[in-house]
C-alpha cells in the first residue's frame, strides 16, 4: 500500500482544513487508517483513526473539532479539521494497519505516507 497525503496549509485560528490521504491498491477497504501528528521538537503522536469497519478513534485533544472519514470507492481517507489552534500545528501523516489493536500506536502501523504540513497562526 502506498499512501499520499494532501491537503495541508497555512490557516489562521479558528479556520479548516480538509487533509486528504490517496492510498494506492484494491485491498485498501480491509485496512484500518489513521492519522498521526507530528510538531517541532515533539515526537509523533496519535489523533484520529478509524477502521475498516468505520469504527472511529480521537485523541482527546481533537474530539469535537476533527472528524475522520474514508471513501473506499475512491481509495481515500480524509480529516476534516474545524476550529483550528495553534497548537494543531503539525506534520500530519497518514498511515495504513492490517491490525486493528494497534492503529493508535506508532509502531503498529504498517505503512506510512509522507506528511502534510499544516500551520495554525494565532
Amino acid at each position: 500500500v502506498q499512501l499520499q497525503a494532501s491537503g495541508g496549509g497555512l490557516v489562521e485560528a479558528g479556520g479548516s482544513l480538509r487533509l486528504s490521504c490517496a492510498a494506492s491498491g484494491r485491498t485498501f477497504r480491509r485496512y484500518n487508517m489513521g492519522w498521526f501528528r507530528q510538531a517541532p521538537g515533539k515526537e509523533r503522536e496519535f489523533v484520529v483513526a478509524i477502521t475498516w469497519s468505520g469504527s472511529t478513534y480521537y485523541t482527546d485533544s481533537v474530539k469535537g473539532r476533527f472528524t475522520i472519514s474514508r471513501d473506499n470507492a475512491e481509495n481515500t481517507v480524509y480529516l476534516q479539521m474545524n476550529s483550528l489552534k495553534p497548537e494543531d500545528t503539525a506534520v500530519y501523516y497518514c498511515a495504513a494497519s492490517q491490525d486493528i489493536a494497534t492503529i493508535t500506536w506508532e509502531h503498529g502501523m504498517d505503512y506510512w505516507g509522507k506528511g502534510t504540513q499544516v500551520t495554525v497562526s494565532s
